[in-house]
């Protein structure tokens, strides 16, 4: 049974820094693709980063590139979503979600298992 796990969104203020936690089990990093979405009130769910398992390359949405940065530790079969410079528009709830594909993409359809989600909020 897959099941994965976020962790660290809070409240923090514009410009600042947050790194969320993907802690998979019943999925190996190894052979899949982790990808982190959001969605804010009102708005469609959005892709903003995903990590090949293989190779380990990457995806940035466009509004998150240069500020954002996706890694994981295979060890702790985990993916972290480091986010800085934290605007408010990042407001949303943000998801992890799995796919046993070997190209990163931010298809949400495409992934077959998702977590519960953290808040994450941009305020002063």
């Amino acid at each position: 049974q897959v099941q994965l796990v976020e962790s660290g969104g809070t409240l923090v203020q514009p410009g600042g820094s947050l790194r969320l936690s993907c802690a998979a089990s019943g999925f190996t990093l190894d052979f899949g693709v982790i990808g982190w979405f959001r969605q804010a009130p009102g708005k469609e769910r959005e892709g903003v980063s995903s990590i090949s398992g293989g190779d380990g390359s990457t995806y940035y949405a466009d509004s998150v590139k240069g500020r954002f940065t996706i890694s994981r530790d295979n060890a702790k079969n985990t993916v972290y979503l480091q986010m800085n410079s934290l605007k408010p528009e990042d407001t949303a709830i943000y998801y992890c979600a799995a796919d046993h594909a070997w190209i990163v993409h931010a298809v949400p359809d495409e992934y077959d298992y998702w977590g519960q989600g953290t808040q994450v909020t941009v305020s002063s």
